[in-house]
């Protein structure tokens, strides 16, 4: 608050800062976004997406309406168990200039072949279609994302990959481009529709909702720099590499002592490392990540266990199902099935 106020003091600021708000009705507002909530959808991700129209609105007026939707016209429940009421069903009739889809745990569970033609409708309309966190799942499974770069959370990307091998995935965290719109979610949600406002009222208005909602806005770049520098820079060069040449060999399984080698250090060195940041064994902090992998494929497509087991280096089917129940608490064909209801 202290900082906000101190911009209003400045002679350049050039937005009115009503008390309250406007929360236009569509129709009455320059834009209108429909969004279509998944059960299990992410709460963080809804709200990242409209605080920055909600804000816009603060300073613009009425430059943003919304309307939350569900399949069916009734209330939906989120990932973390809050109960949301909605304006209405998703149908053909969605008349906003944008359709957003947010999905998060199982994103197709419940989508039936009229909800994913009711998407093919409104973009073969005109209409502006996108989806945050996983929902790309459901707009790549409409038809809706050939020859376009794709953005969606990063612990599904190994699935998308897997199962739409002609999509391009990118690596930024949204992609703001033409008739789509996809993101990884979360506050990706922010910087996309930062991006809408900064593009139709100039920077101006962008970054004064940005200083709002203070939040730093950063170049995809910085931002992958700065991730990596805060995972990576109180690891020593040894495990750093050890990790990359894991994560390069999830489904042909490197023996240790190769690994050790391209790693540039000894067994016994690099065991007494990963046991001091990791708490465990670098063969144990391996077999880790290629059970993770084989979990992210089974949740997030439609992958049977054989073919995870076998992406992610197992040559047992036996010893496969041991590992990941010791590590999940269940076989990989329930979390397979939960997948694919």
């Amino acid at each position: 608050m202290i900082f906000a106020m101190s911009e209003l003091s400045t002679t350049d600021w050039p937005y009115p800062r009503p008390e309250q708000p406007p929360v236009p009705r569509p129709g009455e507002a320059a834009h209108t976004v429909d969004v279509w909530v998944v059960p299990n959808f992410s709460m963080l991700t809804l709200f990242c997406l409209l605080e920055p129209l909600r804000v816009a609105n603060r300073f613009g007026r009425t430059l943003f309406a919304w309307r939350l939707l569900s399949a069916d016209g009734e209330a939906v429940v989120a990932s973390n168990g809050v109960r949301i009421e909605v304006d209405g069903p998703l149908d053909a009739h969605c008349h906003g200039e944008l359709l957003m889809v947010i999905s998060s745990y199982q994103p197709e569970v419940s989508v039936t072949s009229a909800e994913r033609a009711v998407l093919r409708h409104v973009a073969a309309h005109g209409g502006r279609v996108g989806g945050l966190d996983t929902a790309p799942f459901i707009l790549a499974r409409a038809g809706l994302l050939d020859h376009h770069r794709v953005a969606l959370h990063w612990e599904s990307v190994p699935a998308f990959r897997a199962e739409f091998p002609h999509i391009a995935v990118s690596e930024a965290r949204f992609e703001f481009a033409g008739q789509r719109l996809t993101g990884s979610g979360g506050a990706a949600g922010i910087d996309m529709m930062l991006q809408w406002i900064e593009h139709d009222y100039g920077p101006a208005l962008a970054n004064a909702v940005g200083r709002q909602l203070v939040h730093q806005r950063v170049s995809e770049e910085e931002a992958w720099k700065a991730g990596a520098a805060r995972t990576l820079e109180d690891l020593p060069r040894s495990v750093v590499r050890a990790l990359a040449v894991m994560e390069a060999h999830l489904d042909q399984v490197l023996p240790m002592p190769e690994i050790c080698r391209l790693a540039g250090q000894s067994q016994r060195q690099l065991t007494r490392l990963f046991v001091a940041h990791f708490g465990e064994t670098p063969k144990q902090c391996y077999l880790g990540m290629r059970l993770d992998y084989a979990r992210r494929l089974l949740a997030d497509s439609r992958c049977r266990v054989t073919e995870a087991a076998l992406s992610s280096g197992f040559v047992h089917l036996a010893h496969f199902s041991r590992a990941y129940q010791a590590r999940f608490g269940e076989r990989p064909s329930v979390t397979a099935e939960r997948g694919t209801v």
